[in-house]
């Protein structure tokens, strides 16, 4: 009795692992039997037999939005090619389960042959049908970090009614093997206060308003923190957004102390005399509030020490950059200058302190808009041969061709060359008709060395 029972229990063992290792063997080489292949059911087929019936089938290329057609395609065959063959057997292995399954799932396998001036017509459809939807809807806001006033927070989200583009496209991305595509929209969702991006954001914020950064300028170093630079600022996407307008009292006081764009000059005349300029004039630079606010804010966002104000500095006339940056020598004008003065009607050529030429000069006529301007100016550019053109007193026009020709302010005075003149007496200018038009008018003799004798950005000191 023992041994039938004995024999009777290695039998069913053996039915067990003979009926197990048959189930296995099946569901290593079919696929489970709600399963389907870009939209093809293939469910109890092997590998090859899908291969052979979705290669068979054909494509509507319809596409379906919220189950409402969208686009009616054109129909084709699978797209399906021997190279696919294989793609047949990695699904088999991606949906394959120990024991089998009633679970609907549908596999894709991306066809070689794919009709890609279709699948451009279909995405711009999706794109339209989508765009329509979303017509009168409302965007949702993501959640993001602020840091204000040197304390970082979170601004929460708010939620929108707005259909997601980027879901639906990437639905089709996943969908467009099947023959019929079925998309669903659903709405966009903003970034939450405790997502890991907005988390990111509070860390980089954070870590912004501890920093610090010297801002040089010349010779002058001036240590600044996020809180002296940083009215608001916000991380999103990777790019920092900034409010700097807590820097521009910094900047005023760095101004006064340093620059020299509308500033009088202390300057000692070729006599030996000191005396101080007009404020009038064109040289010299600024720096803007709102560049320096960019550069030093940028530059704590790089974590860099140190940063130059030379790229934020400001001038008027023709160099907009500015001029005389980095010279601190004889007052901000430095030793290489033009030396014009309109009592002695003469002109001084100075490099690095001597002069290595001078000449009589006569200046503008003794009336409004003609008078050669004092100040301190700069040589703009330089151009030989040149025609000067303009309007006399009366209104008439003149055209004037000179050899050399270096204008130093906006409004067209400039050294030039007068080969018309006659009278150079000293005080041809204090008359209302025998002066230039504000020019230095200089002997055509002279003109030529004058010329080569300045440079473009070279201060001219005009009293």
């Amino acid at each position: 009795m023992q041994f039938r029972l004995k024999h009777f229990i290695i039998a069913i063992i053996v039915i067990v692992v003979v009926l197990i290792g048959g189930l296995s063997w099946h569901q290593h080489n079919h696929f489970n039997r709600n399963t389907t292949v870009n939209g093809v059911a293939v469910g109890g087929m092997t590998a090859d037999q899908a291969y052979q019936k979705v290669k068979a089938s054909s494509r509507s290329n319809d596409v379906y939005l919220n189950g409402k057609l969208i686009y009616n395609g054109t129909q084709s065959d699978s797209g399906i090619t021997s190279a696919d063959k294989g793609k047949f057997t990695t699904a088999l292995k991606d949906q394959r389960t120990f024991l089998p399954s009633g679970k609907k799932r549908n596999m894709t396998v991306l066809p070689s042959n794919v009709d890609s001036e279709q699948t451009t017509a279909m995405k711009q459809s999706v794109d339209s049908a989508v765009a329509k939807l979303n017509e009168g809807r409302r965007a949702p806001v993501d959640a993001y970090a602020v840091l204000k006033n040197g304390k970082v927070s979170t601004v929460a989200a708010k939620k929108g009614n707005q259909y997601d583009l980027e879901n639906v496209m990437k639905q089709f991305n996943n969908e467009r093997a099947n023959g019929t595509i079925r998309l669903t929209a659903h709405y966009k969702q903003p970034l939450a206060v405790n997502s890991k991006e907005v988390q990111n954001e509070k860390s980089k914020l954070s870590a912004l308003a501890k920093r610090k950064v010297t801002y040089q300028v010349e010779k002058q170093n001036y240590r600044l923190t996020a809180d002296d630079v940083i009215t608001k600022a916000t991380y999103q996407k990777g790019k920092y957004s900034f409010d700097t307008a807590a820097v521009k009292s910094h900047i005023d006081q760095i101004n006064a102390k340093q620059a020299t764009l509308g500033k009088a000059f202390k300057f000692k005349t070729h006599s030996g005399k000191e005396i101080t300029t007009s404020d009038k004039g064109s040289y010299g630079w600024k720096i803007s509030a709102d560049r320096a606010g960019a550069t030093l804010a940028n530059a704590m966002a790089d974590n860099k020490k140190s940063v130059d104000a030379k790229k934020d500095i400001y001038g008027t006339g023709y160099n907009k950059r500015g001029t005389g940056y980095g010279v601190t020598s004889n007052d901000g004008i430095g030793n290489t200058y033009v030396e014009l003065s309109l009592a002695e009607q003469h002109v001084w050529f100075y490099k690095d302190g001597k002069c290595v030429f001078d000449a009589d000069v006569v200046t503008g006529s003794n009336t409004p808009g003609n008078r050669t301007p004092k100040g301190v100016w700069y040589i703009m550019y330089q151009q030989s041969p040149a025609t000067l053109r303009g309007l006399n007193d009366d209104g008439s026009t003149y055209s004037s061709p000179v050899q050399y020709w270096s204008p130093f302010t906006d409004s067209g005075c400039g050294f030039h060359d007068a080969s018309w003149r006659n009278n150079w007496s000293k005080t041809e200018y204090l008359t209302t008709t025998g002066g230039s038009h504000g020019c230095a008018n200089m002997h055509p003799s002279d003109a030529g060395r004058a010329y080569h004798d300045m440079e473009i950005n070279e201060p001219v000191v005009i009293y």
